[in-house]
């Protein structure tokens, strides 16, 4: 499997599927892609997001509203994924590692590092992520970043 050290969703296409479905997610989100966002889900009732932002959320309805908080408004949230690892069979994998990154708003910027894990599953022959975990270790720092996106 080609190596990438860090992933922000500008790579374009790797020849890895499971590498593309990671790169698809980080260009989904570091350039507010909605549609594309969407597509990198899969579309079940059971699919779980559980992040700084919006605690434990259940189904694509639910984590969206996530996303569209991070989307909207003057607040730019831009992370790339690094020192990861995957591991996983033909028809799920499961990628664990760090992000790093910031959050500007109009009088700051934040910088972020959280710890991440993400479930893929292989859905109609794509790659769709089922589960994603996100943490923050510094409580100052969850709280600024809660503030400066919740809160805006």
């Amino acid at each position: 499997m080609k190596r990438l050290e860090v992933i922000t969703g500008s790579e374009g296409d790797t020849g890895e599927p499971k590498l593309n479905a990671l790169v698809t997610f980080y260009n989904a989100f570091n350039n507010r892609n909605r549609a594309l966002m969407k597509s990198s889900w899969a579309n079940d009732t059971g699919v779980v997001m559980s992040n700084p932002l919006g605690g434990v959320k259940r189904g694509w309805g639910e984590i969206s509203e996530v996303y569209e908080r991070i989307f909207s408004g003057q607040t730019k949230v831009f992370v790339e994924f690094y020192e990861f690892t995957l591991r996983g069979s033909d028809e799920m994998f499961v990628a664990v590692g760090r992000e790093r990154g910031f959050v500007r708003t109009p009088d700051q910027t934040i910088e972020l590092k959280i710890r991440t894990s993400r479930v893929f599953q292989r859905v109609d022959g794509e790659w769709k992520q089922i589960h994603h975990h996100g943490s923050i270790d510094d409580s100052h720092l969850l709280e600024l970043y809660q503030e400066a996106v919740i809160k805006k």
